[in-house]
């Protein structure tokens, strides 16, 4: 078979390319293109404002595609928000077309873990250079997502728009926490080991579908503005004053809660016939849990 008719057999390969323009509209970003500190943050900050955590996908059984195209179309264009896989995958494609020299990482969830319990590997974030220094960058841990980058450097406390956070040894690795009403929190633990593409499909593909996977039972979304973040969790819906006090409210309707998924998070739900269904589901399982407690 010659060269040529090979070449013809051969797929077209997919376009790549990061949007830049329609992203940084997507996120309201106006500021400079080159691969400085104040970028990062300022992307950092606008990202986390702008395209929500969230699980819809998962929890209504639509593949969660992490290829750069799916990506743009769902995030981007659509409307929509993603988890940590799908987050800081478009994330770190905008900070290389910039010119970032970044490292894609993976860690185990320490969030609400007790001790002694070791997670599998579940989380992705970024780890990006700046000059000489090396700061990790996360739009993609949910209700604690850092809104700006944080130094590789331990034990030094680091302000961001919202807590305070730093890096620390935990177990001869490294561990991110944030600073959470007086009392340091662990988010996750990580190595500086990159991972691959790969990778990352066997990590995203398990949570999507392993019967005891937190996304396929449960809703979880959440976002920051300049001065809250806002947290979901199924039906509670939670309000973090930066510096103050939480409210919490119980959404006892899928009306309540796709008002709150449209308007607060700015959600464009997705056209499934099963969403209503679904979300009445999660009202219904959170009163029989509470009928048994009682």
């Amino acid at each position: 078979m010659s060269s040529e008719l090979i070449q013809q057999q051969m797929p077209t390969p997919l376009a790549t390319a990061i949007d830049l323009d329609a992203y940084f509209r997507r996120i309201g970003y106006t500021g400079d293109r080159t691969p400085t500190l104040e970028t990062l943050r300022e992307i950092q900050r606008l990202h986390t404002a702008a395209i929500p955590f969230e699980n819809l996908n998962p929890l209504l059984g639509i593949p969660v595609l992490l290829d750069l195209n799916s990506l743009q179309q769902k995030m981007v264009k659509n409307g929509r928000g993603g988890y940590c896989f799908e987050q800081n995958r478009l994330l770190s494609q905008v900070l290389k077309a910039l010119g970032f020299r970044v490292r894609e990482l993976a860690a185990r969830v320490l969030w609400n873990v007790p001790d002694g319990v070791v997670k599998a590997i579940s989380h992705k974030l970024l780890n990006v250079q700046v000059g000489d220094a090396w700061y990790l960058a996360d739009v993609g841990f949910g209700g604690l997502s850092p809104t700006g980058p944080v130094r590789v450097e331990l034990d030094t406390v680091q302000t961001t728009p919202h807590e305070p956070f730093r890096v620390v040894d935990i177990n001869e690795e490294m561990g991110l926490q944030a600073l959470v009403k007086d009392e340091w929190r662990s988010l996750y633990s990580f190595t500086l080991r990159e991972h691959q593409s790969p990778d990352y499909e066997m990590f995203s593909w398990y949570l999507c579908n392993h019967p005891d996977s937190y996304f396929l039972n449960n809703l979880a979304v959440a976002r920051s503005t300049a001065d809250r973040r806002y947290g979901l969790r199924n039906t509670v819906f939670t309000t973090h004053h930066l510096g103050g006090e939480s409210e919490q409210r119980e959404l006892t309707s899928v009306a309540e809660i796709r008002t709150v998924l449209e308007g607060v998070f700015q959600i464009a739900l997705p056209d499934v016939p099963h969403l209503d269904a679904t979300l009445q589901r999660l009202i219904d399982e959170v009163a029989e849990t509470r009928h048994k407690t009682v």
